[in-house]
């Protein structure tokens, strides 16, 4: 028996990778239907609360605005930091209304991942002429 006559038995890991994609790839479905509707005019604050109600209307969970205390060495600092929004407990959307995206925004994204403990993370910037040249995906 070769190869392509195996079945194949995904591990966890690997269906969880899978889960993970399919939620970005619905996830960026509805931020590039917000866009659509809106355009790159208007400030992160109006993109988040439309973004939030296309999810709702997806039958997607989420959290907004979701505070995220900094711990060092036994001491919990309530700093103010705040995730923009996160998906089904998995997936941290950090918002922009930008020029462009730059390296201290996604170290941001990245920060946090790394915070949460989360895997995936996607930076939306919407101040873009089309979406997807405003989407970073990062996976720890």
């Amino acid at each position: 028996m070769n190869d392509e006559d195996k079945p194949y038995h995904g591990g966890t890991e690997t269906r969880r990778v899978l889960v993970l994609e399919e939620l970005t790839n619905r996830i960026i479905g509805a931020a590039i239907e917000v866009h659509k509707e809106l355009g790159p005019g208007l400030m992160e604050s109006a993109y988040e609360e439309c973004l939030c109600h296309e999810l709702r209307l997806r039958k997607m969970g989420f959290e907004r605005q979701v505070p995220l205390p900094v711990e060092y060495k036994g001491l919990k600092l309530e700093c103010g930091y705040r995730l923009d929004v996160v998906v089904e407990d998995a997936v941290i959307l950090e918002l922009k209304c930008v020029e462009r995206v730059l390296p201290v925004h996604v170290a941001q994204l990245m920060t946090y991942l790394k915070m949460t403990g989360k895997r995936v993370g996607l930076l939306i910037n919407f101040k873009v002429e089309v979406l997807s040249r405003g989407i970073v995906r990062k996976v720890l």
